[in-house]
């Protein structure tokens, strides 16, 4: 079992990491966000609107035409919306995600994890440590999602100066229209436990289990073409898995207009189809399939040099 201060040396370790990733990579994840949110297109626009660009036109073409769009009709900053609330939300989840899992590892294998560990160890200690994880950042995550969201093609515009500004405005929130209050920092926290457990299981497990696998096979060493290797894999297992509940996530937290998850879940089905819980999958995979990359590179490297 881990001591206390090893545990705090990988929480800050494991929280720098995934701020680093975050940095470099949001940009994908405000597109993703973006080409999550779209529903059906309506009926055409008449031709003053669509040569306005008006409504549906960002992510028409995918994530790169959604990047561009953003960036022409918004400014370059535009990526990097939710960046405050994205640092808040990796430095906890992704401080503790990480920073507990070796020892709820451990726990789960009774003693020390030295040694081959079996895969279904592995999961149920991320899954353990993403639930944790997820529950103490969620209103981070909230916040994030709904300044990318709050872009010229969305049409529920709650225009936040900031991060700070939208933690404050949801919990003092109450009109005629919309009551929030504290609690609503939590909102869809139900689909964002399922999300994130199953992605930390996918992204923690599968990296833990790739580096074992390739570490056996003649020629490889514990470098960094192995790290490289098991972070993409560990991003593509992630992105298969967790792709329809994060596409749930993103909507409830974009638009609260859902009573619930499973409301959010049959009316995604009903009105946009099956397909629409892989929407803006390739945005997701160039997203966590590099912020995977970039984040155990880092972290692999900030232990071989301070831990």
């Amino acid at each position: 079992m881990a001591t206390a201060s090893s545990f705090g040396a990988v929480f800050f370790s494991s929280a720098f990491a995934a701020c680093f990733a975050e940095v470099c990579t949001i940009p994908l994840d405000t597109a993703k966000v973006r080409l999550q949110l779209q529903r059906k297109a309506p009926p055409p626009l008449p031709p003053v609107a669509a040569v306005a660009g008006t409504g549906w036109a960002v992510g028409a073409g995918g994530m790169l035409a959604t990047i561009l769009s953003i960036a022409k009709e918004e400014g370059v900053a535009a990526l990097w919306k939710g960046i405050v609330p994205g640092l808040h939300r990796q430095f906890l989840y992704g401080g503790l995600r990480i920073g507990l899992y070796e020892p709820v590892k451990a726990f789960f294998v009774g003693g020390t994890a030295v040694g081959d560990v079996s895969l279904l160890s592995k999961i149920l200690a991320a899954l353990t440590t993403g639930v944790i994880a997820i529950v103490v950042a969620s209103p981070t995550d909230l916040v994030k999602v709904r300044l990318q969201a709050d872009g010229k093609a969305n049409t529920v515009k709650r225009n936040y100066s900031g991060a700070l500004n939208a933690y404050a405005t949801i919990i003092r929130q109450v009109s005629s229209t919309v009551v929030e209050g504290i609690g609503a920092l939590w909102t869809g926290l139900g689909p964002n436990v399922a999300r994130n457990a199953i992605i930390n299981a996918a992204e923690l497990a599968s990296y833990d289990q790739f580096k074992q696998m390739f570490l056996k096979l003649p020629g490889f060493t514990d470098n960094v073409f192995t790290h490289l290797l098991a972070g993409l894999g560990a991003g593509f297992f992630a992105v298969c898995i967790g792709s329809p509940v994060d596409v749930v996530k993103s909507r409830m937290m974009g638009d609260s207009t859902y009573r619930s998850t499973l409301d959010c879940f049959a009316k995604t089905l009903k009105n946009d189809g099956p397909g629409a819980f892989y929407k803006g999958f390739i945005a997701n995979f160039c997203r966590i399939g590099s912020w995977n990359v970039i984040m155990f590179l880092t972290l692999e490297q900030v232990r071989r040099l301070f831990l």
